[in-house]
């Protein structure tokens, strides 16, 4: 690990966490220390303006892309393409107070650490708030980054909606985050995101830090299997075309493909909508989604093709049929070989355990890997627990996280062009 003038350098983990409990308090959930702030709604709003009165307060130069998404800069000795880190400040319906939060604030962390030490970097230092990331609201995921590294037309993605017919452009326009910004945005020398794992195998291991290689390919569906409304007592099942019984095969044949495919495979039925939901009537439509995920494109593409006959053939044996529609479809992830030794060399420097391993969840940070030197730093998870108000990381491996992505961002602000 090339050694700068920030090597000594350490996070406060009182600030950082004061302001993990300040922002998880817009849209605070009642009872609990989690947060609800869907992407563009007011509680996001609110959780953007307060993030980007912190980010001036520290004196960075702040913009706003036509996606919304919010990059703030601390000039270095030299000009040129910063080190960026970030993540996003959505969250679920029922989120916790660290996705995202923690790699969008431990980056101003770092920037206040830097600037209390009076330090400048070599290079300039960045920190970015990525627009829906989770695409709980709308859809596909990572939406903001996508758009930020090309991978999406602005136009296309301005389009989108909700379930509820919102669309992003006008959402934007009314929280006032549609900004001037060029997209796609410019290129960084490298990007680091810090982020909980969402899972339990550190915690599991006891180990600190989690040196990311890789992130899951992920296949979203949509599926609205049309059938025949009817009486649930008066018609026979032999004469049935109920979608309702269609859905709750291909929810079992999801788990089954899991099961025989093994690890890394993962599939599951996150949502069921029927039609007209009367517990004496059978459904004229079953609306379902499903989430596949592998490491390995092949056999993602392998379980995208067994589960596409197998719907079809669970739908025509029932008389009904099926439309499907894509709603996200990213490919699994490499990150950059150099930048993960850097972040596991860092994590031994500070005499920190830590393992090479893959994220199971997406990322912001596989989207920037399509176009600069990119990885992750992982901090365990409590009971594995994330997507839920009980999330919970320990304010100790809150700050090793935060002290290796400050030491990865000044090695690489010091490092010579690639």
């Amino acid at each position: 690990m090339p050694e700068t003038a920030a090597a000594g350098l350490r996070i406060d983990i009182e600030r950082l966490s004061a302001r993990l409990a300040a922002l998880s308090e817009i849209g605070g959930i009642a009872g609990t220390e989690g947060c609800a702030r869907l992407a563009l709604t007011d509680e996001d709003r609110a959780g953007r303006d307060l993030v980007v009165a912190w980010m001036r307060d520290l004196g960075m130069d702040v913009v706003v892309d036509g996606i919304g998404n919010v990059v703030a800069t601390l000039a270095g000795r030299a000009d040129g393409p910063p080190v960026m880190c970030g993540s996003h400040i959505d969250t679920v319906g029922s989120g916790g107070r660290y996705d995202g939060n923690l790699g969008v604030l431990a980056g101003l962390e770092v920037i206040e650490t830097v600037r209390a030490a009076g330090l400048t970097p070599e290079r300039p230092l960045a920190v970015g708030v990525f627009t829906n990331e989770e695409g709980a609201r709308f859809q596909p995921d990572m939406l903001g980054s996508l758009v930020y590294v090309g991978g999406m037309a602005l136009e296309e993605a301005l389009d989108i909606e909700d379930s509820d017919g919102a669309v992003v452009g006008a959402e934007l326009d009314r929280i006032g985050y549609a900004g001037a910004a060029p997209l796609p945005g410019f290129v960084p020398h490298a990007f680091v995101e810090l982020h909980i794992e969402q899972g339990p195998v550190l915690e599991a291991g006891g180990t600190t830090i989690g040196v990311v290689e890789s992130v899951q390919g992920i296949s979203w569906q949509e599926l609205t299997i049309s059938g025949q409304s009817n009486h649930a007592g008066t018609t026979p099942i032999a004469m049935r075309r109920d979608p309702g019984l269609v859905a709750a095969r291909i929810m079992a044949f999801a788990r089954d493909l899991a099961d025989r495919f093994g690890q890394p495979q993962v599939a599951t039925v996150g949502s069921v909508e029927f039609l007209p939901n009367l517990v004496n009537v059978v459904p004229s439509l079953a609306a379902i989604t499903v989430d596949l995920r592998n490491t390995d494109e092949a056999i993602l593409q392998k379980a995208e093709a067994e589960f596409a006959t197998f719907v079809a053939e669970a739908a025509e044996a029932e008389g009904c049929t099926v439309e499907t529609r894509s709603l996200a479809r990213f490919e699994p992830v490499r990150f950059d070989a150099d930048v993960i030794g850097l972040v596991e060399a860092t994590a031994a420097s500070l005499g920190l355990s830590s393992r090479r391993m893959p994220s199971g969840a997406g990322h912001d940070a596989q989207m920037f890997a399509r176009v600069c030197p990119t990885a992750m730093i992982f901090t365990p998870s409590q009971n594995g627990l994330s997507h839920n108000p009980a999330e919970y990381t320990s304010p100790s491996d809150l700050e090793a996280g935060a002290n290796v992505l400050l030491q990865v961002m000044m090695s690489l602000s010091s490092e010579e062009s690639r």
